[in-house]
């Protein structure tokens, strides 16, 4: 059965961080692109007017544009908060959604209200003190642990930019559980120190229409471990 899949790229990144599981998809025979979120064309985008609802509404209109239904959308890391509301507003356009190491949405709560509140103060310092950007991590920070060789974590960073900030703060807006929607988890191992994992992503273990999965990897799957992570999104489709 071959599907389709839109890719939506997480914190600082554009569709580019996509390429090799795009490629591998189609390999496959499915159909497979990535978005470009608005903000994250390029280091001198005007982020001043972007929200976390516009980065929802950049996936609804490519959705509509083209008039995809039964798609895959897969999300890493901050686009599972955008990729949630998608899925949220458009079901009959998503039949099914894949957050790979990804924040999860919660209706009326931003992305930082998963950090703790001395943390979340200071990001949004950071982000005020960046002209309106969450900026660009090190190659240290991005590389730790994380399953990339030196120059695969250099080529992340040299290819970040800075992140629009109001999406970070903004909330998302939920009109049902998130645990009804049909979704599979990616939890990569080498990114969870002890196996931790947070306690909402926890959670939805029990729900019958959640899945899990693991990759013996970092928190940059697409950079670390393409191949991989081709299979398991091939697989999710076979199901």
């Amino acid at each position: 059965m071959k599907s389709q899949y839109i890719l939506v790229p997480g914190a600082w990144m554009g569709a580019w961080v996509w390429e090799p599981v795009i490629r591998g998809l189609q390999g496959l025979g499915h159909q497979a692109r990535a978005v470009t979120l608005s903000g994250l064309t390029g280091p001198d985008a005007d982020v001043s007017g972007v929200r976390l609802s516009t980065h929802v509404d950049d996936v609804i209109s490519l959705l509509e544009k083209d008039d995809l239904r039964d798609v895959i959308l897969v999300a890493h890391s901050y686009s599972g908060i955008v990729a949630g509301q998608v899925a949220d507003r458009v079901p009959d356009r998503v039949a099914h959604t894949v957050f790979v190491e990804a924040f999860l949405p919660h209706d009326g709560l931003s992305m930082l209200h998963a950090f703790p509140e001395r943390q979340r103060a200071a990001e949004l310092r950071l982000i005020a003190e960046n002209d309106g950007r969450w900026p660009v991590p090190d190659v240290a920070a991005v590389a730790e642990g994380q399953d990339l060789s030196p120059r695969q974590a250099e080529w992340l960073v040299e290819h970040f930019v800075g992140h629009p900030g109001h999406t970070l703060s903004e909330p998302a807006v939920l009109t049902r559980p998130l645990s009804r929607q049909r979704a599979t988890y990616v939890v990569c191992t080498k990114d969870h120190y002890g196996g931790r994992v947070s306690r909402d992503v926890t959670a939805l273990r029990h729900s019958p229409t959640w899945r899990f999965h693991t990759l013996d990897t970092g928190h940059w799957p697409m950079t670390s471990a393409p191949a991989e992570l081709v299979s398991l999104l091939a697989g999710v489709a076979a199901r």
